[in-house]
């Protein structure tokens, strides 16, 4: 995949496609109205994959975009993974496209190679909003097919937006987004690169631990303003983890104008500054000039 990496601002490694072509959103409307509660939202909740191109083209941003099949466990039908790499073949000049497998589903091991083969980029996975325990081992030959095919994944760690208010929080379960549930595919899996999505509040340490133990562990910084980011986790974007760590928005639900302002008051040395926003994602993904 070739970009002109220098005339982009940054790569945002977190952004979610929310409705496709027909009008469909990837959340029922009461998990919708929840997290727009609880992050306060953009101007435009539901974003489809040509607004995204728009949106982040003209910000001269690049951008890692995904939905989350978590068809049987919410029992909503997901957007289409495939649909989403087709339309981000308008937009290869900004769009990265990461693809999603229901885990629970008996076909997600096939599905997975049948979206490489489409030109799926990566995968995003959310074990809360799937309701699986990721470091399950049946859920291995999922992982073992990205792997095969040298591409990167995501999973959602620590609290999520997604149910937050709710009585029982839509039955959604944190513990399964326990970073440490990924430690053990990080070690028996060491070619699969995995991205810890978000500040993994309430275990941020873990995080921390992780990728500074593994050289296939990376962390986004996707989901939470900077201005809030646990200290522990700005010493280590200073410090032991600054070619590790990545920027990343979790738009719609944070712009990333907000998110880089935000970023722009952190006590952040000048030269990781950088590596944060563009450098350690172009090496992540594999990117090329």
């Amino acid at each position: 995949m070739s970009w002109d990496l220098d005339a982009l601002v940054a790569i945002d490694t977190h952004v979610h496609v929310e409705q496709d072509a027909h009008g469909c959103c990837a959340l029922d409307q009461e998990l919708l109205d929840a997290s727009a509660a609880y992050f306060k939202g953009t101007d435009n909740r539901t974003p489809t994959v040509d607004d995204l191109a728009a949106y982040y083209r003209d910000r001269r941003i690049g951008a890692v975009v995904f939905t989350v099949d978590a068809t049987t466990a919410l029992g909503h039908p997901a957007l289409s993974s495939l649909e989403i790499i087709e339309r981000c073949a308008d937009h290869a000049d900004i769009l990265v496209p990461f693809a999603s497998v229901d885990p629970l589903a008996d076909d997600a091991a096939a599905r997975t190679r049948a979206l490489v083969a489409a030109g799926a980029k990566g995968f995003k996975f959310h074990p809360s909003l799937q309701a699986f325990e990721p470091n399950d081992v049946r859920y291995y030959p999922i992982y073992e097919a990205i792997a095969e095919a040298g591409l990167p994944t995501v999973f959602h760690t620590g609290q999520t937006g997604i149910g937050a208010g709710l009585p029982g929080g839509r039955g959604i379960k944190l513990r399964y987004s326990d970073p440490m549930l990924l430690d053990d595919i990080a070690a028996d899996l060491p070619s699969l690169t995995i991205v810890l999505a978000h500040p993994s509040v309430p275990w941020q340490d873990a995080a921390i631990s992780m990728a500074t133990h593994k050289s296939n562990v990376y962390i986004d910084l996707s989901g939470w303003l900077p201005k809030y980011f646990p200290a522990q986790l700005v010493r280590a974007i200073n410090g032991p983890l600054r070619q590790k760590v990545l920027f990343g928005s979790d738009y719609p639900v944070i712009s990333p104008d907000r998110w880089m302002a935000s970023f722009a008051d952190l006590e952040i040395k000048d030269e990781v500054r950088p590596l944060v926003m563009k450098a350690n994602a172009i090496r992540m993904l594999g990117l090329t000039g």
